[in-house]
């Protein structure tokens, strides 16, 4: 067994991961022993102990603050994984002991939150109703660290290729194609023969640049012979499109069950505009090899049923 299989198996301690994750998180002793409620010789001694170990430093002091090494950066990851199945496990005897049925955590994009998402944490509440659901909301690039440290439990959004990976395993779920929405009221709700020439002359809420959606949206302007609206908003936020509907009389873009059941709560209206726009589909992203809870394995089964709802 090598030195560092010695020191990652037997002898770190709890304490030990803590103080990694506080000193990363704070990236200050005095901040980091605060929030343990330990003095700051212990924090320096704890980490001295600990690269005593590894016989590597990890954490160095700079006119920033305190910073992890590349070293300290892989041990520090190993730490949060390690706290997240610990927190984990601990949820699930104290589950188990309080008679309740357990806890699991989703990450999931905006695409998938309102109807599928929704949908299915309803059934598994209708079937067990004391599992706690914890649903985070955010695109793959904030959701899929956590997802690999263990904080979360899966991902529920856009498979896009680009993420990819062996330790990663995919399910896709439905396919969502876009739509073009508007406020209640906008004057090309009435219009019968809509076309991309339309759109370009208003105000409209789009993707950010650097989205493959955004590029996309683009080429089909483009492709009816007229450049993409001028007077516009970048914005990823579900939140900021439907207050700029509202505000700007703008046009904007998002998934059809996301926009019809929006329209259903008559905060906007669907546009007759066909958007045949080839986009990823919707599912399942999960750790490969991870054992699941039986609230996760739940879940799971509950968001493949509401996959095929209609």
């Amino acid at each position: 067994m090598s030195q560092i299989d010695r020191v990652l198996r037997s002898n770190l301690k709890l304490r030990h991961l803590q103080m990694l994750v506080a000193l990363d998180q704070f990236r200050h002793l005095g901040r980091a022993a605060e929030f343990l409620s330990v003095t700051q010789p212990a924090v320096s001694k704890s980490l001295a102990e600990i690269e005593r170990m590894f016989g590597l430093a990890l954490f160095e002091r700079s006119t920033r603050g305190t910073e992890p090494t590349p070293y300290g950066d892989s041990v520090v990851r190993f730490a949060r994984s390690v706290l997240a199945d610990y927190d984990r496990t601990r949820d699930e005897i104290a589950a188990v002991a309080s008679g309740a049925a357990g806890r699991t955590s989703v990450g999931a994009m905006v695409v998938a939150l309102p109807v599928l998402v929704a949908r299915a944490v309803e059934m598994l509440k209708t079937h067990s109703s004391q599992t706690t659901v914890l649903v985070e909301e955010g695109d793959l690039t904030r959701l899929l660290p956590k997802l690999r440290l263990g904080e979360l439990d899966l991902f529920v959004g856009r498979l896009e290729p680009g993420y990819a990976a062996p330790d990663l395993e995919t399910e896709p779920l439905l396919s969502e194609p876009m739509t073009a929405v508007v406020r209640p009221g906008h004057a090309l709700v009435a219009k019968r023969r809509l076309g991309w020439a339309d759109l370009a002359k208003e105000h409209c809420v789009m993707p950010p640049p650097w989205a493959s959606l955004r590029v996309k949206l683009d080429q089909m302007f483009f492709k009816d012979g007229v450049h993409p609206p001028a007077d516009l908003i970048e914005s990823a936020s579900f939140l900021a499109q439907i207050s700029f509907l509202q505000q700007r009389d703008a046009v904007a873009f998002m998934a059809r069950s996301v926009a019809r059941h929006f329209q259903q709560q008559g905060l906007l209206k669907v546009l007759s505009l066909k958007v045949p726009i080839d986009l990823p589909p919707v599912g399942l992203i999960t750790m490969r090899g991870r054992r699941r809870t039986p609230s996760t394995q739940q879940l799971i089964e509950c968001l493949r049923r509401a996959a095929r709802m209609k």
